[in-house]
């Protein structure tokens, strides 16, 4: 579904990424495992189109999308939960959702805004209330939410347990892997990287905005490189 081939970017000269490749099955949950400043929330906003690359590919669902603006890649199918949520704080939980529909050509959004509300019931009660008076695990449910109204194909979720108590933690990793189980593909950043990994179909640890190692989620929760720099172990 995804395929990102050599890309490097840039922040004014001095370059973050370098020669990225990787690739993201349909279906999948990939996780992208790295440390504060290796370049992971770079890669997801250049896959998104927030952020320009010097060089490089990226090709989704067969089609090159390197060259298109961020709005024509969410109408293709590709949607981003950005780090830190970033919801609309003034508005309402409704129109923090109605928003994510924003690029869609159809007007018929009612039965997917009910289907959040039925994902989360929690947003459902607050639905009237402005984003900024939610906790911060419903404001995450509310940026996947949002997400989830631009009818993605593929969701690119970033540090989405930032923040948030671990049962609140274990809540949002469930509904990642309630996400997969409607067909949804997903590229997770995260820094929980024992709780990524474990959900993970594959994997790709950066460093230095260089792949150094990739295998299945499994594959890495046993490397003892990972499990030194990354697990604590």
């Amino acid at each position: 579904m995804l395929e990102i081939e050599n890309l490097a970017s840039r922040y004014g000269r001095i370059e973050v990424l370098h020669g990225v490749s990787m690739k993201v099955q349909q279906g999948e949950i990939v996780t992208l495992v790295g440390s504060n400043g290796a370049g992971k929330t770079t890669l997801l906003r250049a896959i998104s189109g927030v952020q320009p690359i010097a060089r490089g590919r990226i090709r989704f669902a067969d089609q090159a999308i390197h060259g298109l603006r961020a709005h024509q890649r969410v109408q293709r199918g590709i949607a981003q939960v950005p780090e830190g949520r970033q919801v609309f704080a003034p508005l309402t939980v409704d129109d923090n959702l109605r928003l994510g529909a924003f690029t869609r050509g159809d007007k018929d959004i009612k039965a997917d805004l009910d289907h959040v509300y039925e994902t989360f019931p929690a947003l459902a009660e607050k639905r009237g209330i402005v984003a900024g008076a939610l906790s911060g695990g419903q404001q995450q449910m509310l940026a996947i939410g949002r997400a989830l109204m631009a009818r993605p194909q593929l969701i690119l979720l970033d540090e989405p347990s930032m923040g948030l108590a671990p049962v609140l933690v274990e809540q949002i990793f469930s509904i990642i892997s309630g996400l997969k189980t409607r067909g949804l593909t997903i590229l997770l950043v995260e820094q929980n990287a024992n709780a990524a990994l474990a959900i993970a179909d594959r994997g790709y640890v950066i460093e230095t905005g260089r792949i150094v190692i990739t295998g299945t989620g499994r594959e890495l929760l046993d490397d003892p490189r990972v499990r030194s720099a990354y697990l604590g172990i």
